[in-house]
């Protein structure tokens, strides 16, 4: 495969990069198979690893641990995350010193190796200063214990907040992005990848084929298929009485055809689309089977022409996410009704306070 530099590190990784979400508990509880699905990944090209400490509990980062073991990892760009919670303990998550110091440790201990090359915050931390946690990832990179740093499904002003105080503050920056990009989920397009783009920042795109809407498996007037576990934990997102999930199966068979007429299976032209942006570095594909892996892996070599793009942005308009439950995270300014409402004891004055302005014309 073609390498790109991922943002400003100067490490080169291949356009797909390999996600382990679904090693383990949360997918494939055989380890054989994941590792299997591993070294194929790489025979093919891949040398870049996405996984995270929350996945099935860590047990992802020692499946990856165990493939990359006999000489394999010196040649693998290696990326994980921390932020969701890995126990009872309420301290053992987030984004605080307190957490990040101990959470290095657990991933460096799980994946079997000394250095981790990419390490990204999971989620925003409302609760934690960005500066304490650059502060964190800061001295760990001085450490020799990571290489980069990066962000994961950030609003463009908290990338903007992030680059500032690191920049003010004499921190390490973070170097890259993992935003969720998809034909059925463009939101990114309005303000996170220009923003990355001006920063010099490297884009590693999540659920590219959106959580498999985009492989064709999910159509209109078809059960659900049996044999994946997305629709069974969240089975609201698959609901065709919800209106963003028929406008989903109404993409899809506006789609199809496109990829038909390009020649190429609907996955295949889903990652190409993503691919094709300019901002984009690469595309994590989360296969839970080496027979799915094998599908994606020749979509490194689609290109797209200007029509079949027109085409696709005719189904789903640039900016545009289908379903907003994509979108990753929800701020806690929408999340939270109370921070949208005056408190009752102010209401009334700031009642008053109005009445004031109307009477002076303002």
């Amino acid at each position: 495969m073609e390498l790109r530099t991922l943002g400003g590190t100067g490490m080169r990784v291949s356009p797909l990069c390999l996600g382990a979400m679904m090693f383990g508990a949360w997918g494939n509880p055989d380890h054989d198979d994941c590792v299997r699905i591993v070294h194929t990944a790489l025979d093919a090209g891949v040398n870049f690893i996405d996984t995270a400490d929350v996945y099935s509990a860590g047990e992802s980062e020692e499946i990856v641990a165990k493939a990359l073991a006999g000489g394999r990892r010196s040649s693998v760009v290696l990326a994980t995350k921390f932020h969701a919670p890995m126990g009872a303990d309420p301290n053992m998550a987030g984004n605080s010193r307190r957490w990040i110091v101990r959470a290095v440790d657990d991933s460096l201990r799980r994946l079997r190796t000394d250095w981790i090359d990419l390490y990204q915050v999971h989620r925003p931390d409302p609760t934690c200063d960005i500066d304490d946690t650059l502060g964190a990832l800061s001295d760990l990179v001085h450490q020799g214990k990571v290489r980069a740093i990066g962000s994961s499904t950030f609003p463009a002003d908290l990338v903007v907040e992030a680059q500032w105080t690191a920049e003010r503050r004499g921190r390490e920056r973070f170097q890259c992005e993992q935003p969720p990009y998809s034909i059925l989920a463009r939101a990114v397009e309005q303000a996170v990848l220009p923003t990355c783009q001006r920063y010099r920042m490297g884009v590693i795109v999540w659920s590219p084929l959106n959580g498999g809407w985009l492989t064709g498996r999910y159509r209109r007037g078809q059960p659900v298929p049996s044999d994946t576990g997305r629709p069974r934990r969240v089975p609201e997102r698959f609901d065709p009485n919800r209106p963003p999930v028929a406008a989903k199966l109404d993409a899809v068979e506006a789609l199809m055809p496109i990829a038909a007429d390009a020649g190429v299976p609907l996955a295949h032209l889903a990652l190409a689309f993503v691919l094709l942006h300019p901002a984009v570095t690469s595309a994590i594909l989360g296969p839970r089977t080496l027979e799915q892996l094998a599908v994606l892996l020749g979509a490194a070599d689609v290109v797209l022409d200007d029509t079949i793009i027109d085409r696709i942005d005719a189904v789903v308009e640039p900016g545009r996410t289908v379903d907003p439950t994509d979108l990753g995270w929800t701020p806690p300014s929408l999340a939270e009704s109370w921070r949208r409402r005056r408190p009752r004891s102010a209401r009334g004055k700031a009642s008053s306070d109005n009445t004031q302005f109307r009477q002076l014309g303002r």
